[in-house]
Formats: structure tokens, C-alpha cells, sequence
């Protein structure tokens, strides 16, 4: 049962100093609970266990996919929020307020209040007496959301990315034990209790600098200590299957003089180095000259790491832009319905597998001519097990034998009818297509594209309140017991080594004058923003990036990546040409001696509408990587 709420406060987004911020701490922990909606809660449960001096837990769990994801829910009578919170805060609740670390989540989406009450009941459930404090946009529109004392929360799901302030409020005037967020910068959720603990002012941009580096690290979860970084085709980046069983959320030592060092336990799975801190370093970055967040535009080209152990790595460079430091104006997302998505998919195996999904493609694309016509360059196919992720080189060397494929044909819609109409003529191949195809499944639904707008601070609005419960159980309760809370594996002091990153591993420069595949020469990574993808190019031995330099040009990229705009598998039903709205542009990165490349709008419209089976564009790394080049 929970309390009325303490008088909420309104305001800006206009930057106003901080009154005589206190220095609170010397040094601030912030560990990464989630680095989105799809975490293991357990990992970040052992975060807790292991690290006990950690003062904030962050669980980033919100994106323009899940935030579509939410607006859909919410509009058709579900939830506005993230509807896992029960079970994390289930979970993460009773230890965390044993140790007194405070967690901070954007899991509230567009119902933060709707959250809040949730972790509420799921804290009298567990006999716990917290306090949980909301931080999230306001909006004015009559008519727009339910009311408050005149002012409006958004219903249609509009968001503007927050900075850190409205966080560092719910600090100074609640210290919860729970915040719970709208759509906050992710960088921004980790640099609040910074600010807040270590006594910075929103002029210290150098501080704030650091400290966005520091969160923007954080927030990408596992992926900084070595998930999504193992790869058993890459001799630089092969390690033992175990060494992933037990990966270590990293967490964050910021110093009140913006000194920064991220870790993860000792003796943990996993790795952090040099290379999983470059790649993410660069994962959507876009121009690393001026990384733009709510509280300050960074320059991260001068960014370096030193390794202190093999669990801790310090992180130096980040600086505030020298053209503009904090930007004028805020990115607003704004939910569209762009269409309606039908689908279908087929399996085939053994003999002549290729050239039935290829008849069965004709087919469907035929009778949705006749029935509707000029739809089917709405429609993409591809073949999984051969070319699904439409990432693979044009040729003949794509359709060797397979024993064993799935024909897909993905569509966007004008009317919901055209998409139904997919799916009914898909279906149709069970007895009307050639011999041996299975398994047909389809589906069709309404999808959601954020557009993208600037709007000034003073035209965003936010609000802080605070609620706690109100329970005579004691907190010692059956369901607080620390003898009842899952039991973790003891950690392993001499666990498994990356076989490419062990002790002493000799990095040598690329060979010359010969044809190599890139992955011999460097590891990549791959981001999405909006309708474009942002790639690195990191050279394992330094030095080789000067060379780099001389292959992966604009017009290289663009060559490999024409794959990408195909709609069909099969050439001769599609030969349309590279979009001339695709543009290339490249990054240096001086201080970790890498590339960062933007391809702008060819992601087919992003992630909220694209029809391919790889909406993130995250498998254009390897694209990349698998390309030969020559190096001189």
C-alpha cells in the first residue's frame, strides 16, 4: 500500500547551475544491472553480491523498438511500462536495500507512475518498507494524457531524451531507494548520481565529459566484458565456450576528479581489455568529434585505455566539444503508425531446395500481382541458411547445395488488408507450390516508426514525486532472507583464458601485397540509429589503420554494402541499383588507432519498420570483416 505522494516538482530543461553542490563522496561506484530490455536479471543479482561497495545500480532496459513496443501495448488497454520490472525488482529489491545501493531505471517507458506502483506492491509483497521516486516528462496538450493539476502525461507515447538532471533532483530531495524513469539518454542514467555524489556542477563539462564516457561504456552491459565480442572465426577474438557462462556486468569507479576505471569481478567469465572498451567506445557514436547527449556534446577521438589488471581497465580522454559543449536543442520521439508488416515462411530440404523457395517466391510475388497489383516492391524475400540477413556477397558462390533452407518473404503495407493478403497467398503453397515445402507459418501486424524531431529545452517540460510503502512486516521477513536468494556459483580464480588475448599474445602487422580476409587485421562492431548504421573498423596490431585508410574508402563501403538494398534472392527478379540517398561517411579515431564509419539510410527504415530479419543491422559487422583486401 502506498503513501501519497510527496509534492511533485515541475521544470525545464533549461541547464541552471546546481546551489552549492556538496561533495558527498570522493569516489562513486555505479555498477550496470541491464544494458537493455532482453538482460538476465540473475547476472545482475551476482553484480550485487560480489561487489559490495556498489552505491547504484542501473538497469537501461529502454529503446526505440521497445518504446514503439510500449506505445502499441499502452494504446490497445496494456501496459505502459516495462512489464519485467516485477520480476527484477523480485529479485534485486531485498539485497539492494540491504547494502543501501540505490537502482535507477528507464523501465517506466511512458507509464513511469504506473511502474512506480508496481515496484511498490512487489516491495510489500516482499515485506520491504523503500521509497520509489518517478522522474519523466510532462506534456501540456489538452486532451493528450491523463491530468495533473493541469499539466498532461503523455498518452501517445511522446518522448524527448532527458539529461541527468531530473535524476539528480529525485536524489537531492527524495535519496530513494528506487527511481524509475521515462526516456532518459542511457549515458545520462549512469553520469546522475555522478553529478549528484561527486558535488559537479552542469558547467564542468570537462567532469561531465568523463563522466558520459563512463556511462556510455556502462550502458552497453555484458557487451564490455566480452559479450558479443567472442568469435570462434577470428584467432584475436576465439575463447573456450565457458568463458561466456559467467560474464561479469561491468561497474565503474569515477573519481570526484573525473578519473574513471571500469571492471568487472575477478575470477568472472568473460574479458575486458582494450579491444571490448574500443568497440563499444565507438557503437553509435556517429561523428566521435561531437557525440551529442542532453548534458554535453563529447569529443572522444583522444579517448585511450590503460590496463590496470585483467579485470579493470582506466579510461582517460573525453572532452567537451569545441564546437558547441551542450546542445541548444533536444531529440524528440514521436510514435507514427508507418505501415502494416505481413510475413510468411516456408522450409525445403535436400535435392533442389534453392530452386523451390525460388519458385515459390515467383509464386507468391504472382499472385499478389493478380490480386493486388504493384505491392510487390513492398515486399522483401530472402532464404535463411543461405541469404537471410542479406549480408552476403553477390554471386554464384551463395547457391552451393544446401540440405536444408527456409524461404521468408517479409512485407510493409499501406493496408492492413495488403498484409493480410500476403499471408493468405503464402499459405496457398501448401498445395499449390512445388513438392516438399513445410512448416508455413505467418503473421501480420501494425508497426510503429519514431520520427525524430528537435525541440528547445524550455518547450520540455519534467517532474519528480516520490511514494513509499507502508508495511508493518519487518524487513527481515521469509522473503528478505539472504538464505532464500538464489545461490551462485562460487567464482573461479583460474578460469579460462581467451585464447586470442591471453598473456603475451604477440600482435604483428598484416601482411602485405596478398589477398587476406579483413578479420585478420581487425575487429568491427555495429550500431543502429534510426535508419542508419554506424560500423568500427579496429586494427588489431595499431599501426595497420594507416593502411586501412587506403581500402575502406566511401566508395569501397558503399560497394559492399549494395547487398543490403536487394529485395530478392534472386538477381534476375531484382536488379535495382544502389539507393542514391545512401551516403558514406568516415571517422578517424585517433586515440584508440581505429575507423568509425556512418552509412546513412540503409537500414530499409530502421529498426521500427525494416522488413529484414536482422532489424538492427548488427550482422553488418561481419559483412565487413569477411571481405578480402590488400594490403600494402
Amino acid at each position: 500500500m502506498a503513501n501519497p505522494d510527496v509534492k511533485e516538482i515541475l521544470c525545464d530543461c533549461v541547464i541552471n547551475l546546481r546551489e552549492n553542490p556538496k561533495r558527498r563522496r570522493e569516489t562513486v561506484y555505479v555498477g550496470c544491472g541491464a544494458g537493455f530490455g532482453g538482460d538476465r536479471p540473475l547476472a545482475a543479482l551476482k553484480l550485487l553480491q560480489r561487489v559490495e561497495e556498489l552505491n547504484y545500480l542501473v538497469l537501461e532496459c529502454l529503446a526505440e523498438r521497445t518504446l514503439a513496443d510500449r506505445w502499441l501495448s499502452m494504446a490497445s488497454g496494456g501496459l505502459g511500462y516495462d512489464p519485467r520490472v516485477s520480476e527484477w525488482m523480485q529479485l534485486l529489491l531485498p539485497l539492494a536495500v540491504e547494502r543501501g545501493t540505490c537502482i535507477i531505471t528507464n523501465m517506466g517507458a511512458i507509464d513511469p507512475s504506473g511502474a512506480q506502483k508496481k515496484v511498490l506492491e512487489v516491495a510489500g509483497e516482499l515485506g520491504l518498507t523503500i521509497s520509489v521516486a518517478v522522474a519523466h516528462e510532462v506534456h501540456f496538450e489538452t486532451g493528450s494524457g491523463s491530468s495533473f493539476g493541469g499539466q498532461y502525461c503523455s498518452a501517445g507515447g511522446t518522448s524527448t531524451y532527458l539529461g541527468a538532471a531530473p535524476i539528480v533532483e529525485c536524489l537531492e530531495k527524495y535519496q530513494p531507494n528506487v527511481i524509475i524513469t521515462s526516456r532518459v539518454a542511457d549515458a545520462a542514467l549512469f553520469l546522475a548520481p555522478m553529478v549528484y555524489e561527486l558535488g559537479w556542477n552542469w558547467n564542468d563539462l570537462e567532469l561531465l565529459a568523463q563522466g558520459t564516457l563512463a556511462g556510455h561504456l556502462l550502458e552497453c552491459g555484458c557487451q564490455l566484458t566480452g559479450g558479443y565480442f567472442m568469435h570462434p572465426g577470428d584467432q584475436y577474438r576465439d575463447m573456450a565456450f565457458p568463458l561466456l557462462q559467467d560474464l561479469s556486468l561491468p561497474y565503474a569507479e569515477i573519481g570526484y576528479d573525473g578519473k574513471v576505471c571500469v571492471s568487472k569481478v575477478e575470477g568472472s567469465g568473460g574479458i575486458l581489455n582494450t579491444s571490448t572498451c574500443a568497440e563499444q567506445l565507438l557503437y553509435e557514436i556517429a561523428d566521435p568529434s561531437a557525440y551529442i547527449t542532453p548534458d554535453v556534446v563529447i569529443d572522444i577521438r583522444g579517448v585511450s585505455f590503460l590496463p590496470l589488471s585483467d579485470c579493470k581497465v582506466q579510461c582517460s580522454g573525453a572532452k567537451p566539444s569545441s564546437n558547441t559543449s551542450v546542445p541548444e536543442k533536444l531529440l524528440r520521439l514521436i510514435p507514427k503508425e508507418c505501415g502494416w508488416k505481413g510475413w510468411g515462411e516456408i522450409s525445403y530440404g535436400g535435392n533442389g531446395s534453392i530452386q523451390r523457395a525460388k519458385a515459390s517466391e515467383f509464386l507468391v510475388r504472382s499472385w499478389m500481382e493478380e490480386t493486388i497489383p504493384g505491392v510487390n516492391h513492398c515486399i522483401l524475400s530472402y532464404v535463411i541458411g543461405v541469404d537471410s540477413l542479406k549480408a552476403t556477397s553477390n554471386g554464384t558462390e551463395s547457391w552451393q547445395s544446401c540440405g536444408d533452407i527456409r524461404l521468408r518473404m517479409d512485407g510493409l503495407f499501406k493496408l492492413k488488408e495488403h498484409a493480410v493478403q500476403l499471408t493468405k497467398e503464402f499459405t496457398a503453397l501448401y498445395t499449390n507450390g512445388p513438392a516438399g515445402g513445410g512448416g508455413i507459418s505467418t503473421g501480420h501486424k501494425m508497426e510503429i516508426v519514431l520520427e525524430k524531431r528537435l525541440v528547445s529545452r524550455e518547450s520540455v517540460m519534467w517532474k519528480t514525486g516520490l511514494q513509499h510503502t507502508n508495511t508493518s512486516e519487518p524487513e527481515t521477513s521469509e522473503h528478505h532472507s539472504p538464505e532464500k536468494m538464489p545461490k551462485l556459483p562460487k567464482e573461479n580464480p583460474k578460469n579460462l583464458t581467451m585464447r586470442g588475448y591471453q598473456s603475451g599474445f604477440h600482435h604483428s602487422p598484416a601482411p602485405s601485397g596478398q589477398k587476406i580476409p579483413l578479420y585478420s587485421v581487425a575487429h568491427s562492431r555495429a550500431g543502429d540509429k534510426g535508419n542508419d548504421i554506424n560500423f568500427s573498423i579496429i586494427p588489431h596490431y595499431s599501426p595497420d589503420v594507416e593502411r586501412l585508410k587506403l581500402i575502406i574508402t566511401p566508395q569501397w563501403v558503399k560497394h559492399v554494402m549494395s547487398v543490403l538494398l536487394s529485395t530478392s534472392s534472386f538477381l534476375e527478379l531484382d536488379a535495382k541499383p544502389m539507393d542514391e540517398n545512401v551516403s558514406v561517411e568516415i571517422y578517424d579515431v585517433e586515440g584508440i588507432h581505429a575507423m568509425n564509419v556512418v552509412v546513412r539510410n540503409i537500414l530499409d527504415g530502421g529498426v521500427n519498420c525494416s522488413r529484414r530479419i536482422d532489424r538492427h543491422g548488427k550482422t553488418i559487422s561481419d559483412l565487413i570483416l569477411c571481405q578480402q583486401v590488400v594490403l600494402i
